[in-house]
């Protein structure tokens, strides 16, 4: 598996799961700039010493892809001085305000019912290829963005892992990124410090006991399959990832050229 160049990451109180892209490597050789392109959590619960580190990055655009329900149960985004904020909801992994319900509230047999026998895996697999394939107006947004004006850019959803996981995803195809290299990245937003945190309800001990835990885990986790997932539907539908920049999200060679000019060194 091709590793990420290592960067410094700050001690960031309020932000999980924040990390510079910068580093991976393309197929031609080349490797994403440092500085430029940065991927996290929500930024809601950003501290003062975390919004001066991230206003310190000279950003251009914070993209969001959290939906409303996102934004009321953890907050707006903290504002940062001069930097755009562009939210672009996209579908949720785990979709539907009954099923979030149901995991934070929901007792052990309904958990078993709602999430065993593979079933929150396969919630997520199906979750990842709908957006490939539906959300295709929101990740051409991005790209043209990046391409005239937007960078440095921030990506985030609530955890920084599956739809801001994809988005990064979606742009480092078009970079022409190795494809075991964007793997590599997805799948650090395992790390422990990284991980979104569970909210439950109940501070009882059966709130949080290990089959709790092992039942919500797919749906926390960042696993290689669902990305794979993403790349196989990418290819079922359109073709090839050339295919699917041209024709799916309007990205052109020249608007790719462009990209390459502001986002590789």
């Amino acid at each position: 598996m091709t590793q990420q160049i290592p960067s410094t990451e700050p001690e960031l109180a309020g932000v999980r799961n924040f990390r510079d892209v910068g580093g991976l490597p393309t197929e031609d050789g080349r490797r994403v700039r440092y500085g430029v392109l940065f991927r996290s959590g929500h930024l809601a619960h950003a501290t003062d010493t975390d919004a001066a580190f991230l206003t310190s990055l000279g950003l251009h655009t914070v993209f969001d892809f959290r939906n409303a329900a996102d934004q009321k149960l953890e907050g707006p985004d903290v504002d940062l001085t001069g930097v755009r904020n562009v939210n672009l909801p996209l579908s949720d992994p785990a979709d539907g305000a009954e099923f979030w319900k149901m995991v934070r509230d929901g007792d052990i047999e309904q958990l078993r019912g709602l999430l065993g026998d593979g079933k929150a895996a396969n919630r997520m697999i199906v979750s990842y290829r709908t957006i490939v394939r539906e959300r295709t107006a929101e990740h051409a947004r991005v790209l043209h963005s990046l391409a005239e004006d937007s960078v440095p850019a921030l990506m985030h959803c609530a955890a920084g892992k599956d739809r801001a996981g994809l988005s990064i995803a979606v742009t480092l195809l078009a970079l022409g990124v190795e494809r075991e290299a964007i793997v590599t990245d997805y799948l650090e937003s395992n790390a422990k410090h990284r991980r979104y945190k569970v909210r439950r309800s109940g501070s009882d001990a059966a709130a949080y006991s290990p089959e709790v835990m092992e039942l919500l885990s797919p749906l926390f986790d960042a696993r290689a399959e669902y990305l794979e997932a993403a790349f196989e539907t990418i290819d079922e539908t359109w073709g090839g990832v050339d295919a699917y920049l041209e024709r799916g999200l309007a990205v052109t060679p020249p608007i790719r050229e462009r990209l390459r000019e502001r986002l590789l060194d």
